[in-house]
């Protein structure tokens, strides 16, 4: 599969992000479609061989469901995009005598974008004030008898002035068959001025166009405060030469080894190791952290996360599209595919609802006047009635932007969030899943104790040398512990092999060495009951030789998150660990929790998962690689900072800062999140059933659609946006 990136601008609504995306979705090869309305982010994946002439289709099949729209693919100049914008301007002469990079096309087609809704903004003021004019200058006459025909001219003046964009769009629709809220206040406006209601039909327009406007912006300012959140990657870095001179490169040509310079106050474009000097580091953009955290040689930072008052010289870790920064924005870019249950239902409510209601509509216009209740120009009012106020706007923007909103607070929090879907599910979850070390303990373990076993002459320094040998490859905490306490000095060792969930066997000086759990010993037959109680143990030659007893230290933040947790209403709260039974128990005393399972191989703990998951929705908390496949298994896996590749992309949220009491910020944001969507729709649907029903009574006045249209849009909008101030 190949995923391409690209922006579509000059969407009207929500509504009609639907249908572009329906339609992109449904291209020949086009395997997924997602189009973010807020964002205006298009992210399509195709199947290979599928990617020839995949703009072209995409742009094509914007303009049969939306013709004003138009495609932005990222690295194409200003020029280029015009290009594309119209049909009419495809003879048009354009330079191209500047060449830029990526990164100043990038800018400078944001702000070509930004500049022209600026201006088609200014020009809607203007007409909207004259229509307003014309509008009290049509009252006047009216009040004064002027004749009808001077009366429907101020009146058509003030329409067209204050409404010909909306009309404009209307008859385009029309010749589309598509039917939108454009097309259904366009005939609205026609059939208002044929039956000689004149200034209702100004009016309406006038209103319309009001409050298209003040959602437009409403919308537009949580754009930008979406985006804000999401400004943290820098785009250009200080590249160190073998001289120390630096130079100015685009970020993305750094590669891993190479050292770059950060100056006083910059913010940091790449992962790194401090090699030169020490400062202290802002890292709220990435954790939600206020205090500063101290760097130094050897301290790793993360880009994002911006300088004190000294210099850095920083040896680059990773490349700049693994960087930090880089995965923050692509998980919160990427949070709109992954859709929760509100949202679908919105999204096929949408498909169904508004053809429903259109035919509701013709079925008024047409029946009651058939059976003599009323002259066919009062149904035909109540009609246009029904159908302006039917538009479901108001559901289609406010649920996604509600999530979307929630996300983006989230990641001010540290919370990365994967989609909507696990806002929902989190905020609904009845229990909690923990891995042990590394998530409820710090992960930082040391060998508190070495014990000699049976005949074993060797002093405790030469049994965690000969232990080290055989761990010296292994990723495992508890082997890097035994590494760590043997010292630099480790033998080399042959024939290394490696289990997981049981230990490691080598052959060290001839000798065969195992290094493991319990479980191996019992593996090998070794009878276990006389054994010292220890994490790790040790045989030579197949005899026990040693024990090493662990020390990992509780992190402190981890019994207010189970306390919290339980006052949150989860009613179960469960770790799920490899070690032993007494190192599990000790840190479920520790921590306050009342369930544990240890001794757990990684397919037992996927088989605990799935018994818990039968009790009700669940969330697993892990740190390591593994712990993916358990991460996989829960309806909500929870990843502990950004340092395990696979735990990561497996897992749903992430705690960038790695501090467990971060998912009581997570569900009670997610809860808050749920609340407002569900407020938005009970709402928008009450509001616009009881406009529709006293549509069918003939109570409701035109100007009363309008409201139940771009009114409850607007307060369903702006209810959404308090989230991101969450």
């Amino acid at each position: 599969m190949i995923r391409r990136h690209y922006e579509v601008y000059d969407l009207d609504c929500a509504n009609c992000a639907q249908k572009v995306e329906d339609a992109v979705a449904s291209l020949p090869g086009v395997r997924e479609a997602h189009l973010n309305f807020m964002t205006r982010a298009l992210d399509v994946t195709v199947e290979e061989g599928s990617e020839e002439n995949l703009e072209d289709r995409i742009r094509k099949a914007i303009d049969r469901t939306e013709p004003d729209a138009y495609l932005v693919v990222p690295g194409e100049d200003g020029h280029a995009q015009e290009r594309h914008e119209h049909e009419h301007h495809e003879h048009a002469h354009h330079s191209h005598e500047h060449e830029h990079d990526e990164h100043e096309h990038e800018h400078d087609e944001h702000e070509h974008h930004h500049d022209k809704e600026e201006g088609s903004d200014a020009k809607r003021y203007v007409f909207i004030a004259l229509a307003v004019v014309c509008f009290a200058a049509g009252l006047i006459m009216s009040r004064m008898g002027a004749a009808v025909w001077v009366q429907a001219l101020v009146f058509a003046a003030a329409t067209i002035l204050g409404g010909y964009e909306t009309m404009i769009k209307g008859f385009k629709n029309l010749t589309r068959l598509n039917i939108d809220e454009t097309l259904l206040m366009t005939i609205a406006v026609i059939a208002a001025f044929a039956l000689k209601e004149f200034p209702e039909a100004a009016g309406v327009a006038i209103l319309f166009t009001i409050g298209e406007l003040l959602e437009d912006k409403a919308v537009d300012r949580s754009r930008e405060q979406i985006e804000a959140l999401a400004n943290i990657r820098a785009e250009e870095a200080e590249l160190l030469g073998e001289d120390e001179e630096s130079r100015t490169v685009p970020a993305d040509t750094v590669h891993i080894g190479d050292r770059i310079l950060i100056a006083p106050f910059e913010r940091i474009p790449l992962d790194g190791i401090v090699e030169e000097g020490e400062s202290a580091l802002d890292t709220s953009a990435l954790t939600g952290e206020s205090i500063p955290q101290t760097a130094g040689p050897g301290s790793e930072v993360m880009s994002g996360m911006v300088n004190g008052d000294s210099v850095l010289k920083v040896r680059v870790t990773h490349e700049f599209e693994d960087s930090a920064a880089s995965r923050i924005l692509s998980m919160v870019q990427e949070s709109a595919s992954r859709k929760g249950q509100s949202e679908r239902f919105i999204t096929r409510f949408a498909r169904i609802y508004t053809p429903v209601v259109v035919i509701g509509a013709v079925l008024l216009m047409a029946i009651p006047p058939l059976l003599g209740l009323g002259a066919f120009s009062e149904w035909l009012h109540r009609a246009l009635v029904f159908m302006v106020a039917s538009c479901p706007c108001a559901l289609v923007i406010s649920v996604p932007l509600g999530f979307f909103a929630g996300i983006g607070a989230a990641s001010r929090k540290g919370i990365l969030v994967k989609g909507g879907k696990y806002v929902e599910l989190l905020a609904e979850a009845s229990i909690a899943a923990f891995d042990k070390t590394g998530t409820l303990t710090k992960g930082s373990l040391k060998v508190a104790q070495t014990l000699p076993l049976g005949d074993a002459s060797e002093s405790s320094g030469d049994l965690l040398a000969l232990a080290a040998a055989a761990e010296r490859f292994s990723a495992h905490p508890m082997a890097k512990a035994i590494c760590e306490a043997a010292g630099s000095e480790i033998e080399a060792a042959e024939d290394i092999r490696e289990r997981p969930g049981h230990g490691v066997m080598a052959v060290v000086n001839g000798r065969e060495v195992s290094v493991g759990s319990r479980r191996m010993l019992e593996d090998m037959g070794i009878p276990t009951d006389a054994l010292p109680d220890a994490q790790v143990y040790m045989t030579v030659n197949g005899r026990p030789a040693a024990a090493f007893r662990m020390q990992d230290a509780v992190r402190e933040d981890v019994p207010e998150l189970i306390s919290g947790l339980i006052s949150l209403g989860v009613r179960r709260c469960v770790m799920l660990t490899g070690d032993s039974a007494r190192a599990a128990e000790e840190t479920a005393v520790e921590t306050g929790i009342s369930d544990y399972y240890a001794e757990l191989l990684p397919e037992q703990k996927v088989e605990r998962m799935k018994d818990l998951s039968r009790e009700g929705k669940v969330f697993f908390v892990g740190d390591g690689i593994n712990d993916a496949p358990v991460l996989a298994e829960a309806d909500v896996g929870v990843a502990m900072g950004l340092g395990s590749d696979a735990a990561i992309e497996t897992a749903d949220i992430v705690l960038v800062d790695s501090r467990p009491s971060r998912l009581l910020d997570a569900i009670r944001l997610f809860r808050r999140v749920m609340g407002v969507v569900r407020f938005n729709i009970a709402f928008a649907l009450t509001v616009k059933a009881l406009v529709l029903i006293l549509a069918v009574f003939g109570l409701a006045p035109m100007w009363a659609a309008v409201l139940a249209d771009t009114g409850v849009a607007l307060a369903a909008v702006l209810n959404s946006v308090r989230l991101l101030r969450a």
